[in-house]
């Protein structure tokens, strides 16, 4: 299996309101960037929609170490959140509705496929591939606050 570098990382101005995200694939000496955004969305789908771009962009299964600023997306694979809550008919522990049940029913397969390893890090802190896939995002974001689409 092939070893692959993914970062992500997803931008909002309003929640909601214009969005963008942004991802870098790091596989040996290639890299690719990719970037995206939607004209009304909230931050935790344009950082859902950063990792499923990258994870769909792998044209064979991978062994991935995807490095994300979003507590949600770790944390929910992680400590299997969203396990449970699609478990339970996409409904939370605590009765109420998961959100983004679009995003993480793209998502779920994508994770069966590839061998993913999530690492945290903080955001705004000088991790350089953060900071360039949150450049990314806010140039998406900026793009469709800008143009109105």
């Amino acid at each position: 299996m092939k070893a692959v570098e993914i970062f992500t990382d997803g931008a909002c101005s309003g929640n909601p309101g214009p969005g963008g995200w942004g991802a870098v694939l790091r596989y040996g000496k290639a890299k690719k960037e990719l970037s995206g955004g939607a004209a009304e969305t909230t931050n935790n789908r344009m950082e859902l929609s950063g990792v499923i771009a990258a994870l769909s962009a792998l044209k064979e299964p991978c062994s991935v170490t995807l490095t994300t600023d979003s507590k949600y997306v770790v944390d929910s694979v992680t400590k299997g959140w969203v396990y449970g809550w699609q478990k339970r008919g996409w409904i939370k522990s605590d009765k109420t509705p998961a959100l983004n049940v679009d995003l993480w029913e793209q998502l779920l397969p994508l994770l069966r496929t590839h061998e993913v390893t999530f690492i945290w890090v903080k955001g705004h802190a000088g991790h350089p591939e953060n900071e360039r896939c949150d450049a990314l995002a806010v140039a998406q974001r900026d793009r469709y606050r800008k143009v109105g689409i």
